[in-house]
Parts: C-alpha cells; structure tokens; sequence
C-alpha cells in the first residue's frame, strides 16, 4: 500500500498534495439528474451569440492588426464600406483600445464563470 502512495505521488505530486492536506475544493453550482438538460443550461449568456467586427477588434494588441480585420470584414461583405470607413477613422483617431478593453483567451468561458 505504501508502494502505491509512492508511486501516485511520484505521479501526480500535486494532486496527492491536495489530497493529504485537505484544500479540495470544487464549487457546484447545480444539480439536475437530466444530462441533456443540464448541458443546455451549462451556458446560456453567450448561445446562439456571434462575434461582430467590435467583438474581433477587441482581440487585438496593435492598430496594424485592428486595420486587417476591419480590412476583412469590409472584404467578406461582413460590414458596409461606410462602417469601415468609421471604423478606421475611430482607429486612427483613438487607438485600438477605443473599442472596448482587450478580450483575453477564453474571454467567453471565463464570463460564464468556467
């Protein structure tokens, strides 16, 4: 039996450290016995939600990355010539940072409490 500590801490140092020491904590936030119910209400602040051109530029560190997306969108047809146009003279005028605070990786996951 002393073999198999041994041998888990070796392994997982950290999750034996939690272990012994008691600080296991996992908040639950609900319980349903329906899986499928329960994975539709997992999270429902950001379903069916698509991205916009803000939503992109957020993401970015530089104007130079803002000024091809913008450039993208206005390409794919996803935004008018005219919003562009605001767009980039927003930019310029402003900084990347005029849009909103910077999104961060797992922006979505992290405001639905993941």
């Amino acid at each position: 039996m002393d073999v198999e500590k041994k041998r888990f801490r070796k392994i997982f140092p950290n999750l034996a450290e939690e272990l012994e020491n008691g600080n296991c904590e996992t908040k639950i936030k609900s319980v349903r016995s329906d899986p499928t119910t329960g994975e539709k209400a997992v999270s429902k602040k950001f379903t069916d939600y698509n991205p916009d051109v803000i939503d992109f530029l957020r993401r970015c560190d530089k104007a130079e990355q803002a000024e091809e997306i913008i450039d993208y969108m206005e390409k794919k047809k996803e935004i008018s010539c005219e919003y562009a146009t605001k767009l980039r003279k927003q930019l310029k005028k402003k900084g990347v940072r005029s849009f909103g605070s910077k999104k961060e990786d797992d922006y979505y996951l992290k405001q639905d409490g993941f």
